[in-house]
């Protein structure tokens, strides 16, 4: 059984930042790649970024790129989000998501955690 916990969310102001965590649980982690999405209210799932099996590529999406990080941490199965001048829009739900291969697209991917919410104030 394949699992992702999600943590480290929560409250922060404007320009403040967070880091996210994503354990993986019930597979090889060094097998498969992991990704950020997260989810506003009334909004489509978005593509945060993500990185490869190997860590050595990591893709962002454009309107976060810049302030963000990803790494991972194979010895602990665990990927992070940092997440930096963070912004009232950045309101959302994240998720981490793992499948085979690193892509921007929701249904590629076949397991996600239960999301995490990270509320951001002006």
């Amino acid at each position: 059984q394949v699992q992702l916990v999600e943590s480290g969310g929560g409250l922060v102001q404007a320009g403040g930042s967070l880091k996210l965590s994503c354990v993986v649980s019930g597979r090889s982690f060094l097998s498969y790649a992991v990704a950020w999405f997260r989810q506003a209210p009334g909004k489509k799932r978005e593509f945060v970024g993500g990185i490869n099996w190997s860590g050595d590529t990591t893709r962002y999406a454009g309107s976060v790129e810049g302030r963000v990080t990803i790494s991972r941490d194979n010895a602990k199965s665990t990927v992070y989000l940092q997440m930096s001048s963070l912004k009232p829009e950045d309101t959302a739900v994240y998720y981490c998501a793992s499948d085979g291969v690193l892509s921007e697209w929701a249904f590629e991917y076949d397991y996600w955690g239960q999301g995490t919410q990270v509320t951001v104030s002006s």
